[in-house]
């Protein structure tokens, strides 16, 4: 099997995870299955291997203006500790990736999605200007994310540093479990949580010292599956299928992360500001009411007519029921609309609902 190993890859073996090539690395899909594992992170807490991430750092005295130029979202107003999830954007609007930005006094950085490090360091690194230094510190680092109920009390055991500081969409600098940590608060699964980059020679210590909890909490690893899953139900985008080059913020919902008048402007305003007059289609919710799956591209019908495709779809094991997101034509994304998802060539019948599809 191709592709690089993290910190963890050792780990995951010993537990037995079904390992798959993703977005360049070898990362667990699974461990004791899809369900068990989501359920686990809903009613207890899971551990995800997220080192696939990638993290850039960016410095200088022109480091702040650069970024705010880049993103959407307004980093001028961002303070030490504090994060923002914002969007970079090409000229035309579609979106070059969705990404978290945090700022750590004198530098920044930026956490950008696995598939798209390249592709997104080539984009910062051919708008680069002035006093910017930016560096790709991907390989350096180790990403957990701790999720679930249970997260707070299990990592405030192992924790030098009173965690109920740390609010949500901002971090710290710690230590757990006897390792310097970034102690980060944003998630992707509705959940409780943190995020915990370290140093990637530090990977095994933190690991070990976060199942030493297992029994206590109902620890579980958890893999790709789930977190897809997870973040399904809390109706978050997934870039590659729910947003990508051909989308933009405002049809996806991603408007409130586009803070137009901030000065300076940002790389694909113009077209922003065009699609804020009103857009053609809308990224929605659906429940599928038949037997069945929806799943990436298939097509959507209302009254016979196709009126969209479908971005994400799979089964919630908290609803019991599949669900999934599916851009739509304007006329027909009314929540409570009826319509129709192919499946194979049979039609399954489906209704548009308001998101987060699941809430704690």
């Amino acid at each position: 099997m191709q592709g690089k190993k993290t910190g963890l890859y050792e780990h995951h073996i010993a537990l037995g995870a079904k390992m798959v090539p993703f977005a360049g690395y070898i990362m667990p899909v699974q461990y004791s299955g899809i369900i068990d594992e989501h359920l686990a992170v809903r009613k207890s807490v899971g551990v995800f291997d997220v080192s696939h991430m990638g993290e850039f750092e960016v410095r200088g005295s022109d480091a702040e203006r650069f970024l705010n130029r880049m993103t959407t979202n307004n980093v001028a107003r961002l303070e030490t500790g504090g994060i923002q999830y914002t969007t970079m954007l090409y000229d035309d609007g579609g979106i070059v990736d969705d990404l978290l930005v945090y700022c750590l006094g004198k530098h920044y950085m930026m956490v950008v999605n696995a598939s798209n490090i390249d592709k997104d360091y080539k984009w910062l690194e051919s708008h680069l200007g002035g006093d910017v230094e930016l560096k790709d510190i991907s390989d350096q680092i180790t990403l957990f994310a701790v999720q679930g109920p249970h997260a707070v009390d299990l990592i405030e055991k192992i924790s030098d540093e009173p965690l109920d500081e740390i609010k949500y969409y901002n971090f710290k600098m710690g230590r757990i479990g006897g390792v310097d940590v970034l102690i980060s608060r944003t998630g992707y699964t509705g959940e409780e949580g943190f995020e915990l980059y370290v140093n990637r020679s530090a990977s095994g210590k933190l690991w070990d010292a976060i199942f030493i909890y297992e029994q206590k909490f109902g620890l579980k690893p958890v893999g790709l599956g789930a977190r897809d899953s997870l973040r399904l139900e809390v109706g978050y985008c997934l870039y590659g299928n729910d947003i990508d080059q051909t989308t933009n913020p405002i049809e996806a919902g991603l408007g409130w992360i586009v803070k137009s008048k901030k000065i300076g402007g940002f790389i694909g305003k113009d077209a922003v500001m065009k699609a804020k007059m009103g857009t053609a289609r809308k990224l929605v919710g659906f429940v599928v009411n038949d037997k069945g799956i929806a799943r990436q591209k298939a097509d959507v019908y209302f009254d016979g007519e196709k009126v969209g495709h479908v971005t994400s779809g799979g089964f919630s094991p908290m609803l019991k029921k599949a669900i999934g997101l599916a851009y739509i034509d304007k006329p027909h994304t009314d929540v409570g609309t009826a319509i129709e998802i192919d499946l194979r060539g049979r039609r399954m019948k489906a209704e548009i609902v308001q998101t987060p599809f699941y809430q704690r």
